[in-house]
């Protein structure tokens, strides 16, 4: 990345308040960026945006996405260069339990947020602007394939949360082709973009139902680890990991406009996929101490993948993204951010040294 080109750059992030908002938001004001965070409210205590006091550095509004009023008036306001659509409902086991919130938060906000986006264009017209939307590598239709999805395979989603991700993918497609076509950039001069990650993880998730902030609360606690589907695979990357590909593609789409919009994967390294069991196992050996889990008995009344993998091949030839970090130094990564929390460290610093840290890795290349 061009770090200094977000200097006093204008930045809206919807979801600011969540994980990877919060990791998001502290990352872009290092780099002296001017951003505005709009989200519904912070998570319950403990969340990484209190820990962190990411609200002292940045302007935080406090709005729903589909207050359709109040997120034109502040994004109109905020008058932004790059605009990151993050606010969803992103739990999996939740999404069976919520469905009409789940479709209306993750759809619904989506279209709320390009018709914004729309006003904003009316009001402050003549800018090169870029929009991303996070949706999830879960919004491909699944079909247990050993080999990676790429950007161009069938869209789909089994239960409410990815199916509610790849309507958001084709809503900003629709928006794209029906709004702010590539072949009018000069009249408005927007670009759009997906973004698709997979299993993200850190330092400060206390999401419920999430295998690392399950892990992590029990090791606080001197608890066994139950775990209900060990021999799933997954595609384990550290938050920083997407979030640089974010960054990396909004400066792209600044800069070169059209040639950027579409889709992108940003998946982990191939050795990064391993089974739920070999990520608790190597967990517990890194904690240390009385460190356990226990096979739980598997929850049958939601669906599960067995295994999914994202090819990040486009990011890596038109944007020269790779990731960096290798999954043991991803999970070293997070049990000295827990063990610094429960020492009651300052987290903001805790946090920003492991950002520096991937950055100065990034640099040496």
């Amino acid at each position: 990345m061009d770090t200094a080109s977000w200097k006093g750059r204008k930045v809206f992030i919807t979801g600011h308040s969540g994980f990877k908002g919060s990791w998001l938001s502290l990352w872009l004001s290092m780099m002296g960026a001017t951003v505005t965070g709009y989200a519904l409210h912070p998570p319950s205590a403990p969340n990484l945006f209190g820990l962190c006091g990411i609200g002292q550095l940045i302007r935080s509004e406090l709005g729903d996405v589909n207050d359709r009023t109040r997120l034109t008036r502040v994004l109109i306001e905020s008058d932004p260069d790059v605009i990151i659509h993050m606010a969803a409902q992103p739990i999996v086991r939740e999404s069976y339990r919520y469905p009409v919130e789940t479709y209306l938060t993750n759809v619904m906000g989506t279209v709320h947020l390009l018709d914004a986006v729309r006003e904003l264009l009316a009001a402050n017209p003549i800018k090169r602007r870029a929009v991303i939307n996070v949706t999830t590598d879960k919004v491909y239709e699944n079909a247990e394939q050993i080999w990676g999805y790429r950007e161009y395979d069938k869209l789909g989603g089994y239960d409410p949360y990815s199916n509610s991700k790849a309507c958001s993918e084709l809503v900003t497609a629709a928006y794209r082709d029906s709004y702010f076509n590539p072949g009018e950039f000069r009249k408005h001069q927007l670009t759009v973009a997906t973004a698709r990650a997979g299993n993200v993880i850190g330092g400060g998730d206390w999401a419920a139902e999430r295998l690392i902030p399950d892990s992590m609360r029990a090791l606080i606690d001197d608890k066994e680890i139950r775990l209900r589907n060990p021999n799933a695979i997954r595609p384990w990357q550290h938050v920083l990991e997407p979030l640089s590909g974010y960054l990396l593609l909004a400066e792209h789409m600044i800069k070169d406009g059209t040639e950027y919009s579409g889709a992108w994967n940003f998946g982990p390294k191939e050795s990064n996929y391993r089974s739920t069991e070999r990520i608790v196992r190597e967990i517990c050996d890194l904690w240390g101490g009385r460190a356990r889990y226990k096979n739980a008995p598997a929850d049958r009344s939601f669906h599960e993948t067995r295994i999914l993998k994202l090819d990040y091949a486009k990011a890596n030839a038109y944007l020269k993204w790779a990731p960096r970090w290798e999954l043991g130094q991803v999970l070293e990564s997070i049990i000295e951010w827990t063990k610094a929390f429960v020492r009651g460290e300052n987290m903001q610093s805790v946090t920003a040294k492991q950002i520096e840290a991937y950055m100065s890795e990034g640099s040496r290349r």
